[in-house]
């Protein structure tokens, strides 16, 4: 295997045949937590990202215009669930970053939060996106936020955030379009969250996850 560099911080790409591996390096050299491979290569541990698992995966494969987490940002996620992408967000970010991982689910934030112990840079917080008042006194202000909750208030939950983040500051917005209104087609919906966000952000670009993703958009946006 052979290791190409891409226009994402922290992104790695590499083939074996004909299959294409999307990689982080691993912060935790010799640990996984879920059942990705892990690779050695050019004296540096790798962990393989699913884009069949992560919102965030499925928007690098659909090339995405830019991923604008880098080394050292602070990150809120919002609906962490398991921890599977937030953990390579940890990678990108790096040992003198943060990612505050925000999940409502007790019984699913306890995986999160054994997670979390193993690597520093990652705060699990139980809590309900939907009230951030109820965490705001433990987190500070970040570079970007990324967002994965399928509820039908999406857009609410993350305007409610918007406090947390710095001006000019990036939001990565994944849309389950099903959770909002499962009588209106994927593509309807699309466009009524693209106007919504539009009252508060910049959008810079927008990828249908499709097939990798059924029903579900990513939108890459900048605080006004």
């Amino acid at each position: 295997m052979k290791i190409e560099t891409t226009k994402y911080d922290g992104i790695f790409f590499a083939w074996k045949g004909n299959r294409k591996f999307i990689l982080t390096k691993n912060l935790t050299k010799g640990k996984k937590f879920f059942d990705e491979y892990l690779f050695n290569l050019d004296n540096e541990e790798y962990r393989e990202f699913s884009p069949n698992r992560s919102k965030l995966g499925a928007a690098i494969i659909k090339r995405i215009s830019q991923v604008p987490i880098h080394k050292n940002d602070k990150v809120l996620y919002l609906g962490a669930a398991h921890g599977y992408t937030s953990s390579y967000v940890s990678d990108i970010v790096g040992n003198n970053g943060i990612v505050f991982c925000v999940e409502f689910a007790p019984r699913v934030t306890r995986d999160l939060y054994l997670l979390c112990l193993e690597r520093e840079n990652m705060m699990p917080i139980l809590a309900n996106a939907n009230k951030p008042d109820s965490y705001k006194d433990r987190i500070e202000k970040v570079d970007i936020i990324f967002q994965d909750i399928a509820q039908k208030n999406q857009v609410d939950i993350l305007f409610k955030n918007l406090q947390f983040l710095k001006n000019k500051g990036f939001v990565l917005f994944a849309v389950k379009a099903r959770s909002i209104d499962v009588t209106k087609k994927p593509l309807t919906i699309y466009k009524i969250v693209r106007e919504q966000l539009k009252e508060k952000l910049k959008i810079l670009d927008e990828k249908t996850l499709d097939p990798l993703e059924k029903d579900h958009i990513i939108f890459l946006c900048q605080k006004k």
